[in-house]
């Protein structure tokens, strides 16, 4: 019988002992359980480690290649000025930015209806980096996945340390790069290259949120992996109400694939025993997978469809002299026997709402003037009776410069009529604008200037204490931009 001091501790370890299944990446009592998936040459795996490279190029070329004088892709928020492929963003730009992520969205919503999880096994930065960056050093340095496992089991020698030394040495110089990169989006290469050159007491918050940015691509691809597709990413969670029934996704056919079992033992089986199937067990599909999931019990939020498990499977049906395809991109409802449909309601409706995206998204762009003119009043009173008894309202003219060149801008009253309504109905007034500093105002490519000035009519001027102004904002290139605006004053 046990002392009564042990027995907390063997209701402890009953507790662990957890009959649930879990993810593939923990234990059953929470541990990490290290994935050490064996890479599976074939036609997928080129054509991933193609689309790899030319994605990692495009990452590293992205913030550096020039479109209209701005990178590529900039997102500098700390001058509120967003640069995609020529076309630059100002905070102005408010609707277009919010209409194209929800164009991006959609795209996601709709690629998943359709081709499942393509996006997580071809283009993800987590998995082309880790896949194709990362494993591929530790292969080279660690050697094939059982000796690594065999070695990480075992107690630490100067075989592991020098190597294990080696290998995050490595990974750390890549991780600095990367996050040298990652920056670079959002304050450019020229920026970044000033910092980088000069001394770290001038920089000192660059330096440190680089430190911070290179030690978390490190943890993430020496540490983490793939724990951030199956723990932190929230998209595995979502393909529960993104797939369908005919989604493209990787998966094991069981009509053609079961009873499975080796084939020295299949073909003894007496008679009356059911006709082997084609899958002889050999456990290649979960020797590959990155997140070591068996791809033969059903489709599993873990899959992040790499196809590693169809390559891997391929030349086992070669070997044993099978037809491919036993895994394979298909369907739910293909598998059961009947036809994929492409055209069903959800694809449907995302189809119809990504087009209302992008028709908004050009028609707004295409209605983007040269020029962003916005009028405000200026903090304070809202008008002010001057000694000559005319009254005087200060605005605000507030003017962006959308273009590629520099330019400048004056304002100058076009008309002012008493009410709130159209002109016709008064006559209009004599009024006159003094401009709180000198005009013309010069704008810089991209540049916001502000101009405050004064505008004074006479008193008889208002219909129920208000006016209204029509102002010509002309700029130097010969655009003219009108605006109007309410002035206040006392009831006549």
């Amino acid at each position: 019988m046990l002392a009564s001091h042990e027995r907390p501790r063997q209701a402890a370890s009953t507790i662990l002992e957890s009959p649930e299944a879990v993810l593939t990446t923990l234990t059953k009592d929470g541990r990490r359980n290290w994935m050490y998936p064996v890479p599976s040459p074939g036609r997928y795996h080129t054509a991933r480690r193609l689309v790899a490279w030319v994605l990692i190029l495009l990452y590293v070329a992205l913030p550096v290649i020039p479109i209209g004088g701005h990178p590529a892709v900039l997102l500098d928020f700390v001058h509120r000025e967003f640069a995609l492929f020529g076309l630059v963003f100002y905070p102005t730009d408010t609707l277009l930015l919010m209409i194209f992520l929800i164009g991006v969205l959609l795209s996601v919503v709709l690629s998943t209806a359709l081709l499942g999880r393509v996006w997580c096994g071809w283009g993800c930065p987590q998995t082309v980096y880790l896949e194709f960056v990362f494993r591929p050093i530790e292969r080279w340095l660690e050697g094939a996945e059982h000796v690594r496992r065999r070695r990480d089991d075992g107690p630490w020698t100067f075989d592991k340390a020098w190597r294990k030394t080696a290998k995050f040495s490595v990974y750390l110089a890549i991780s600095l790069l990367l996050a040298h990169t990652f920056v670079a989006y959002f304050v450019g290469w020229d920026a970044l290259l000033v910092w980088m050159t000069g001394p770290p007491t001038e920089h000192w918050g660059f330096f440190v949120v680089m430190a911070v940015t290179t030690g978390l691509v490190f943890f993430d691809f020496a540490v983490f992996r793939e724990q951030m597709c199956t723990i932190t990413c929230p998209y595995a969670r979502m393909q529960s109400v993104l797939l369908d029934p005919d989604s493209l996704i990787v998966s094991y056919d069981p009509t053609r694939g079961e009873p499975r079992g080796k084939r020295s033992k299949t073909a003894a089986s007496g008679d009356g025993a059911p006709a082997p199937g084609d899958c002889v067990d050999c456990g290649a599909c979960v020797r590959t997978c990155p997140t070591g999931i068996d791809i033969r019990e059903g489709l599993q939020m873990e899959c992040i469809a790499c196809t590693q498990c169809i390559d891997a499977c391929d030349a086992i049906m070669d070997r044993v002299g099978t037809p491919r395809g036993l895994i394979r991109y298909t369907s739910e409802r293909e598998i059961e026997g009947r036809r994929t449909r492409l055209v069903r309601p959800r694809t449907v409706l995302y189809t119809v709402l990504l087009l209302a995206a992008v028709s908004a998204f050009a028609f707004t762009l295409s209605s983007r003037g040269a020029y962003d003119v916005n009028v405000g009043r200026s903090v304070g009173e809202p008008y002010t009776t001057l000694p000559d008894g005319r009254v005087a309202n200060r605005l605000r003219f507030r003017v962006r410069n959308q273009t590629g060149a520099a330019s400048t801008f004056s304002v100058r009253i076009v008309s002012v009529v008493p009410g709130a309504g159209e002109e016709g109905h008064h006559p209009p007034v004599q009024a006159d604008l003094n401009p709180v500093g000198p005009m013309p105002v010069s704008l810089a490519p991209g540049e916001m200037a502000r101009l405050e000035t004064w505008v004074m009519i006479p008193t008889g001027g208002f219909d129920d204490g208000v006016a209204t102004a029509r102002f010509a904002v002309e700029f130097s290139d010969g655009t003219v931009v009108e605006e109007s605006f309410p002035l206040l004053g006392p009831n006549s």
